[in-house]
């Protein structure tokens, strides 16, 4: 696997800035919408728990999970995104994720910020 299949985040002019900042340099906050999220809960297959459970007594990295969660945390802020954009964004602010485990069944990931209208400051 190569470097492509450990990442995320966005291309170099998305329609939806997302940032973790409180502001982006160089804009103004025009219009805050409020909390926007994006969720969403993976189960784990049967060949990837054998293989963490086998790769756990050797020690090394799980690199099926963690493609697995890579996969995960793209798809919950793709829904962020597409949430913040419906509602008239195009910037999300303190951008975050939690994860936790879903009831031993799987990983629920969540993403979520600030829905805001930036413009350039004159």
């Amino acid at each position: 696997m190569g470097i492509e299949d450990y990442g995320g985040g966005q291309g170099p002019h998305p329609e939806v800035l997302v940032v973790t900042t409180n502001d982006v340099p160089g804009h103004e906050v025009r219009q805050v919408i409020g909390e926007v999220f994006g969720l969403t809960v993976r189960s784990r297959h049967l060949g990837s728990q054998i293989g963490a459970g086998l790769k756990s007594m050797i020690g090394g990295e799980l690199k099926g999970l963690t493609k697995t969660l890579v996969e995960t945390r793209n798809q919950a802020m793709e829904r962020l995104v597409e949430q913040a954009r419906a509602r008239g964004a195009n910037a999300v602010l303190a951008f975050r994720f939690d994860v936790t485990e879903a009831a031993d069944v799987g990983t629920e990931v969540c993403a979520y910020g600030t829905a805001v209208v930036i413009a350039p400051r004159a």
